[in-house]
């Protein structure tokens, strides 16, 4: 294709011509699918990829001003690539962290006797699922609460409240008996 059909392509597309975005993606499609299966060597992930890209593109096609057009869409690409392998990898922290935790509290409810360890489970589950998650995360993964609050993304006196409303409500829920 020429360069001057190209960007007048462009252009249709910056003005928001459904039909120029459908010969940008006419033109790219497979390109980049292939771009992105061959990063992957997953189909599904592929395509998922490739129909983020194409509305990337008409999120930012009026941020393009000029140059490689080519260069742009798959800089823009790669970083949908990039922004894709670090939600893997905080999927799968998220899921070992988890897994740690409920190794750890399974040892630690083994040594409780039955109805007691009964009880905290029992009252575990009626917090709030943010609260119980602090709560988890302190006393189950002897996190600092420096750590929760900076894997929390909040101020740590918001990190502070919750446990504190949250050991209260445990507090309630088991009788009042110490925990």
């Amino acid at each position: 294709m020429a360069q001057q059909d190209l960007e007048s392509i462009i252009i249709g597309c910056k003005k928001g011509d459904q039909a120029c975005f459908s010969q940008i993606v006419d033109l790219y499609g497979k390109r980049c699918f292939g771009y992105f299966y061959r990063l992957t060597g997953n189909r599904e992930v592929s395509e998922d990829l490739l129909s983020e890209l194409f509305v990337k593109l008409v999120e930012k096609i009026a941020g393009y001003k000029g140059g490689s057009f080519n260069g742009w869409l798959f800089a823009m690409a790669s970083n949908i690539f990039y922004d894709h392998l670090r939600f893997k990898q905080r999927q799968s922290r998220l899921l070992d962290e988890h897994k740690r935790r409920l190794e750890f509290e399974s040892l630690t409810v083994k040594n409780l006797p039955g109805d007691e360890a009964d009880k905290i489970q029992a009252a575990l589950g009626k917090l709030d699922a943010d609260v119980r998650e602090v709560i988890l995360m302190r006393f189950y993964s002897q996190l600092s609460f420096k750590e929760i609050a900076d894997s929390k993304g909040e101020p740590i006196g918001t990190t502070l409240s919750k446990v504190h409303r949250g050991l209260k409500r445990l507090r309630e829920l088991m009788g009042g008996s110490e925990l």
